[in-house]
């Protein structure tokens, strides 16, 4: 067959034909993104896209690639990236592609460059191999108007939010995001939220939240991302959700019966989720939230007074007994410190123990408040459950997220998921304990993102869609990215193509970057893609 093929190929060739494609992936097991079952045949590219399926002849393309015994999927869209911090510095997105993402979904957690389009021009003008887009963050709107103030915002402040965001939905964004736990978005009342999910809504947009707590107040905070959506007029998502502390493990089911009950009655309501039981964020994330208002200034200048320092302290001490401390502070640990980068890897405890005290709760807090007062670091929290992970996982509303960054080989100890989060559903949660089936885990990391940020062309492998596509192999895709060694490729993953280029092809990185900006449904400039 390989043979008559070539012979073809040359025939044409030697005519003066053109061939009718540019690629024909082979023989593959089609997993469409649909979650049907797979089925075996043939994907035709033309250009940037899907030109043909089926059983195609053998003489159609001058290039073959056969993937047979393989999984032929769309390419994966992680709804919630960090991936602005190295989309200039590793334009390769090495981290993302070997997981078989194609697309990045950028400004999560209610942070995002303000104004949007400066940033999107940038990415347009150096291209990477991934897709890009932004949500507008909410945080990073109010703190433009009013900075860090622990207050209202006056009538004339939300005015002035309000346009900020109409223009980012005009610039390309494809919704807001909220970031109702970090410093300044918590300071807003779910009243301002819902105002600029109003002007979102006029544009066909989309909200996500990093809700306000995650752990006793978790319940709460699953409502108010609910209302969000219901008063606002628009689709709302509680991203990477989970439950956060001893006391709290089991409530999943709970905040699933909150979601549940908001679909049966009309809201738009899903959920995305990373496949860990642990988090990552900044140490500040341990301090009471109006101990930062005013900014680092204000909190070292409240650190030093010691009737706010001891209420400071009382509140961390709580927050690792019952929040991402899990009750020990060995459950957290640094990973990148820029005052000393010689911290990353160590635990709280640890650095307790190198300070000359025992590694009470109460000592750690005061490790915690040193650590903080020197400019902070990132840190690992291992405060959640399996089961309330897979729980979430099983949901038929839950998508794929990584919450990672765009990372290459470095000395710091970051969260593996920047490396893994995709491939570890496939490996832990399909393969080894069989949670979802494969069919579903491709929906949800291509056909239900893509359908929920509104992607009408990827998602999806039928003709006339964008040629996204990962082929890789079921029996050995998997994360090998641990805590203790995070910068560590996925593998399994042997063809990964965005827009019909090749970056990655027979297991290696290619120096293609065809990555586009994509643009959100309120987009008035003259370059959409």
């Amino acid at each position: 067959m390989r043979l008559l093929s070539a012979l073809f190929t040359c025939l044409a060739i030697a005519s003066g034909q053109t061939l009718p494609y540019d690629l024909v992936i082979r023989n593959g097991h089609i997993y469409d993104g649909t979650g049907n079952p797979w089925f075996v045949g043939d994907i035709a590219i033309r250009g940037d896209t899907i030109a043909a399926m089926g059983k195609l002849p053998p003489h159609a393309s001058a290039q073959t690639i056969d993937a047979r015994g393989l999984a032929v999927s769309p390419g994966f869209v992680d709804t919630h990236s960090h991936g602005r911090r190295g989309i200039f510095d590793v334009p390769s997105a090495e981290s993302s592609t070997r997981q078989g993402i194609t697309t990045l979904i950028e400004g999560p957690d209610g942070g995002s460059p303000v104004p949007l389009q400066p940033f999107l021009d940038r990415v347009r003008a150096a291209p990477a191999a991934v897709n890009f887009g932004m949500m507008v963050g909410h945080g990073s709107v109010r703190s433009a108007v009013m900075g860090s103030q622990n207050r209202k915002a006056t009538e004339v402040e939300i005015r002035k939010m309000k346009e900020i965001v109409r223009q980012a939905m005009l610039d390309g964004a494809f919704g807001m995001s909220t970031g109702l736990f970090y410093v300044p978005g918590n300071y807003a009342p779910v009243e301002e939220v819902i105002e600029l999910a109003k002007v979102v809504a006029a544009y066909g947009g989309i909200h996500t939240s990093h809700v306000r707590n995650e752990a006793e107040g978790v319940l709460d905070s699953a409502r108010e991302t609910v209302r969000i959506g219901e008063e606002g007029g628009l689709p709302t998502q509680q991203t990477h959700v989970k439950v956060v502390g001893r006391k709290q493990w089991g409530w999943s089911t709970k905040v699933l019966e909150i979601v549940d009950e908001a679909r049966r009655r009309g809201v738009d309501a899903t959920l995305d989720l990373y496949p860990y039981t642990a988090s990552s964020t900044g140490t500040a994330a341990m301090f009471p939230q109006w101990s930062m208002a005013g900014g680092a200034k204000a909190l070292r200048e409240r650190l030093v007074a010691p009737e706010s320092r001891a209420k400071i302290k009382a509140e961390i001490v709580l927050a690792l007994r019952d929040g991402r401390g899990a009750g020990d502070a060995r459950n957290v640990v640094m990973a990148a410190c820029g005052f000393d980068p010689g911290l990353a890897g160590k635990s709280l405890a640890e650095l307790t123990r190198e300070a000359g005290r025992e590694p009470s709760l109460e000592n750690a807090a005061e490790t915690a408040i040193e650590i903080q007062m020197k400019g902070g670091c990132s840190a690992v929290y291992h405060a959640m459950d399996e089961a309330d992970v897979e729980r979430f996982l099983r949901a038929p509303y839950t998508m794929i997220a990584s919450d990672g960054e765009l990372l290459a080989p470095g000395r710091t100890m970051p969260h593996p998921r920047s490396y893994g989060a995709f491939a570890r559903v496939l490996g832990r949660y399909v393969r080894e304990r069989k949670t979802i089936s494969l069919e579903d885990a491709v929906r949800k990391m291509s056909s239900l993102p893509a359908a929920r940020f509104g992607l009408r062309d990827r998602g999806l492998l039928r003709p006339g869609m964008k040629a996204d596509i990962a082929v890789f192999d079921p029996t050995m895709a998997g994360d090998t990215a641990t805590y203790t060694r995070p910068h560590s490729y996925a593998v399994g993953f042997r063809h990964v193509f965005v827009n019909g280029k090749a970056v990655i092809l027979d297991g290696k990185v290619t120096a293609a970057r065809p990555g586009h900006v994509l643009t959100g449904p309120g987009y008035a400039g003259s370059v959409k893609q």
